[in-house]
């Protein structure tokens, strides 16, 4: 028998004040037709005064958590991906689990930026595999309208903020394809292209910083990377893209996420798209999305579902897995 890192529960929170394109026009030189042409982003979602990224993060986890029916300390582990924690240290995970009320287990945070829930899903699926852990929620949250220029048009109308998350339970199986729960993952980084996607502070520069992006060379780079490491980790599972049933990308650019499933023969009727509603959400967007497609039944069990994410670093990867 084989131990499967199967989702039984997901859950997203998302702020409640809502930007729309037409807000950006009052300070920018831009327009709700240019920035929808260009990312198919129709408003997104800021936080609120106080609010944080573990606050939203604890949000998604609690849903995720009533799907399921389990409480905080049937969990054994928390793995938060982001790239906006509340304070340099410690790990907005360790907020999480204290917020939570869990008592037990460890938590600890995933940094590869808008990559990071793939390779958060990655280590959780390692810790269950491994039998390190029984439980282990899985949780994407961010809080990029604090690291925005909102002077540079080309990047402060991209992103918004919010959480989503998944809860992954050890189950017993065959070993097979067939199998529920994740079936293989991909991850890679090539650290020569930092420059293309960074945020220009830190503890090198003692402040906070803001994002900057070359966007037509991320733009570049996004297509044929996604659509290669989706095929390499369906290709790990024995896999093709025929044998999809849903691709559930990283929410940046709707050219980005139709160039990927071209690329890989699937037409856009077997993609979830939140873009429009969200923006880029980096980790979140990933889990933000199953969580929706789950909610409105547009993922149903047993379905084989490809996501796929690239960020800063760069750093990229997928995760096949069925529902």
């Amino acid at each position: 028998m084989t131990r499967r890192s199967v989702v039984i529960g997901a859950g997203h929170y998302l702020p409640k004040r809502i930007v729309e394109n037409a807000e950006f026009e009052q300070t920018l030189d831009t327009t709700d037709e240019w920035i929808r042409s260009r990312s198919g982003i129709e408003r997104r979602h800021f936080a609120a005064e106080g609010e944080t990224t573990s606050h939203m993060a604890t949000k998604a986890a609690q849903a995720a958590l009533d799907m399921a029916g389990y409480a905080a300390d049937d969990v054994d582990a928390i793995v938060v991906a982001t790239s906006t924690p509340d304070l340099t240290f410690p790990s907005a995970a360790t907020m999480v689990q204290a917020q939570l009320g869990m008592t037990k287990g460890f938590a600890f945070d995933v940094q590869a930026v808008c990559a990071g829930f793939v390779y958060a899903l990655s280590n959780a699926n390692a810790l269950i595999a491994s039998g390190q852990a029984d439980r282990v929620l899985v949780i994407g949250a961010e809080t990029f309208s604090r690291i925005m220029d909102w002077e540079d048009r080309s990047t402060c109308v991209l992103f918004g903020d919010g959480a989503g998350a998944l809860l992954l339970e050890a189950t017993p199986s065959e070993g097979t394809n067939a199998d529920r729960g994740i079936l293989a993952t991909d991850l890679n980084s090539d650290g020569r292209h930092k420059d293309l996607l960074y945020v220009d502070g830190g503890v090198s520069t003692g402040t906070t910083g803001y994002l900057r992006m070359q966007g037509n060379q991320v733009f570049r780079h996004a297509v044929e990377k996604l659509a290669s490491t989706a095929n390499t980790a369906l290709g790990r599972a024995d896999l093709t893209s025929d044998d999809v049933d849903w691709i559930v990308p990283h929410q940046a650019n709707i050219r980005i996420i139709q160039g990927t499933a071209k690329k890989m023969g699937l037409p856009m009727d077997r993609v979830v798209v939140t873009v429009q509603d969200h923006g880029n959400t980096s980790a979140a967007s990933i889990p933000l999305a199953l969580s929706v497609a789950n909610a409105r039944g547009q993922i149903k069990q047993g379905d084989l579902v490809v996501t796929e994410a690239i960020g800063g670093g760069l750093a990229w990867g997928a995760v096949v897995l069925r529902w």
